[in-house]
């Protein structure tokens, strides 16, 4: 048998369809692990390998796809990587028995990485390292990188297996198919470009997109490079029938498209989700039909060399960006006077009217804006955006949009901040929000895409012109874009890394949690003076009582009163002593406070909804 290289360079190669369609039509749920099936049920996978390739497949792929460490995490077996692998490896060796080759399949990770998640690079490298050398030591005749809609990840898990081992790879990225000839997002110029530059075997496509997608993406590919191509489609778009996912494309349109794949440029061809043996033998037919075919093929062009820390990171697109000065009224103020905003809590039913009338009262009394709270101790209150949109209308104060990670998906988050943009709303405070569990609805499913790293980097390629996906915007967003800190922290190493990260994703000014001793605003300033300095709002929250301030310090998450603090409330006798003690506390904090350089305003709570002890607080 010739080498897997050898007959790439010879002829078009046949791969094989899903894998996991297979699994959910004979019996398996989609809420078991399919790559534990290699060890508790080797038959079912066999059987698959064996029809694929009476089917004609001279490719089957190792039944390994979410075979890494991130992906079996949830089912409990982060601790079978190697034995997963090892069993997918040898039930596919097993039933092409040198008749075909074999893939070492892996999938990407399933998480989003940073700037805009919580998962580094390199642990990323190391999760995919673990599952690359258990296939190279199992002799797969190459690997196959499927699914990656992210360029970056891919190119992190290609590098990593052109670290450890020589055997061939195929890099294939997903693309959005918008329609014909359009892509949303990355587009495939770029990418082939991009995994071209690493020396890898071959790149393509895969998934993500029926027939029709990845010919144009294929076309596009081969305008721009000589590189072996590789093209996998879905059987069209799947359909809900009868609580069935269901993919209606027939077996003749796939081998229809197959062969026009082929007189495309593409030099392996398979299927993905929806894909059976019924569409790769009529694939086989449509292939045969053209005959062999040889290509001349400009060498690989040697690997790039490995990027740094800034890997994978982009410059704002060519569009009118706006200075931070210009974004809002609230905007132009930073810096240039000492600002103030207090917390609007939404209201908890359908009426606005209250808190328009506590909007108008601050604004009478000099406070700059209104900041309104996203949920706050994860309880439903109006939204934001809504409340906000009102302040704006009906009063002449700066609202400022609380906005959090806890609710929303990536997708709804952008839809939200593209319509907060259009109501004219600028100014964001990005939070990562309350987990359900604080607030009244604990059995609500928190989201958690990203945090608040992750969505002011978001936001800031909004600001840069960009959508998440990199599709280009008809303009660049001028979102004023706010962070949180916390300079009482427990762990103030911890909040120092995080605020450092927020500035570097683009945070512009920022919101502290309330302090109550300014000696920790000082340590805080100390340890973050290398930092690039942005305007800082110190929180200033007057306590009501000494039982507020017990609460607040041992039941509300981030915040601490100092121990001398504590006995001040302590020693008064009376609720209303200990309310005057509470507003002076918070008088002499905002004075010490106004003397440091780096304090450019005041962000202060309302105790208990009092709008009228802000008043006091601020004459």
């Amino acid at each position: 048998m010739q080498t897997f290289l050898e007959a790439l360079n010879e002829r078009i190669l046949l791969a094989d369809g899903a894998m996991g369609t297979l699994l959910y039509e004979r019996g398996i749920f989609i809420n078991r692990c399919y790559d534990e099936l290699n060890l508790v049920n080797p038959n079912i996978v066999s059987k698959i390998h064996l029809d694929y390739l009476a089917a004609g497949a001279e490719i089957i792929e190792t039944n390994t796809f979410t075979a890494n460490r991130m992906r079996l995490g949830p089912y409990g077996l982060e601790s079978k990587v190697r034995e997963i692998n090892t069993a997918g490896v040898k039930l596919a060796k097993k039933a092409v028995a040198e008749n075909a080759y074999v893939a070492g399949s892996i999938g990407p990770l399933g998480v989003t990485l940073a700037p805009l998640g919580r998962h580094t690079a390199e642990e990323a490298r190391e999760i995919f390292r673990e599952q690359i050398e258990v296939l190279a030591e199992s002799k797969v005749d190459l690997i196959s990188f499927e699914t990656f809609m992210n360029l970056d990840e891919l190119v992190i898990a290609v590098k990593e297996a052109k670290r450890i081992t020589d055997i061939p790879i195929i890099a294939h990225i997903s693309f959005k198919h918008y329609r014909e000839g359009e892509f949303v997002g990355i587009t495939p110029e770029k990418a082939v470009k991009e995994i071209e530059s690493l020396g890898v075997t071959a790149a393509g496509t895969n998934c993500s997109s029926g027939p029709q997608g990845v010919l144009d993406a294929i076309q596009a590919m081969r305008k721009v490079s000589n590189i072996k191509l590789s093209a996998m489609p879905n059987a069209g778009m799947p359909q809900v029938v009868e609580g069935r996912m269901l993919y209606l494309a027939t077996p003749e349109y796939m081998g229809e498209y197959a062969r026009r794949l082929a007189q495309a440029g593409a030099n392996i061809i398979g299927g993905c989700c929806g894909t059976t043996p019924a569409e790769i033998k009529e694939m086989a037919k449509f292939i045969k039909s053209i005959g062999p075919s040889k290509r001349k093929v400009a060498p690989s062009p040697q690997p790039s060399p490995i990027k740094g820390e800034g890997e994978g990171k982009r410059m704002c697109n060519a569009v009118q960006t706006v200075p931070t000065a210009e974004k809002s009224a609230f905007a132009a103020k930073l810096g240039a006077k000492f600002a103030v905003s207090v917390e609007l809590d939404p209201p908890m039913g359908l009426s606005a009217a209250e808190a328009i009338k506590h909007a108008k009262f601050l604004h009478d009394n000099g406070v700059d804006a209104v900041n309104i709270a996203d949920g706050p101790r994860a309880m439903a209150r109006m939204s934001p955006i809504a409340l906000g949109a009102l302040v704006k209308r009906e009063t002449k104060i700066e609202p400022i949009v609380h906005y959090c990670c806890r609710d929303r998906n990536l997708l709804g988050m952008q839809m939200d901040l593209f319509g907060a943009h259009a109501l004219g709303l600028q100014n964001l405070l990005i939070i990562t929000g309350d987990p359900p569990k604080m607030g009244t609805y604990p059995m609500a499913t928190a989201v958690f895409d990203i945090d608040s790293i992750g969505l002011i980097h978001m936001v800031n390629e909004m600001n840069c012109g960009r959508d998440l996906s990199g599709r280009n915007l008809n303009e660049a967003t001028s979102f004023l874009i706010g962070c949180g800190v916390n300079p009482g922290a427990v762990n103030i190493d911890l909040e120092v890394e995080r605020y450092a990260k927020k500035i570097a994703a683009g945070a512009e000014y920022v919101f502290s949690q309330p302090i109550y001793d300014p000696i920790l605003l000082e340590n805080f300033f100390a340890k973050t003076k290398k930092l690039k300095p942005i305007p800082f709002f110190v929180g200033i929250l007057p306590l009501a009582s000494l039982k507020n301030a017990e609460f607040l310090h041992n039941e509300v998450p981030g915040m601490q009163i100092p121990k001398n603090v504590m006995e001040q409330m302590e020693k008064a006798a009376t609720r209303e002593a200990q309310r005057s003690v509470g507003m002076s506390i918070a008088k002499e904090t905002l004075h010490s406070a106004r003397k440091m350089d780096r304090i450019a305003g005041a962000y202060v709570f309302p105790p208990f909804g009092n709008y009228e002890a802000v008043a006091e607080l601020l004459k």
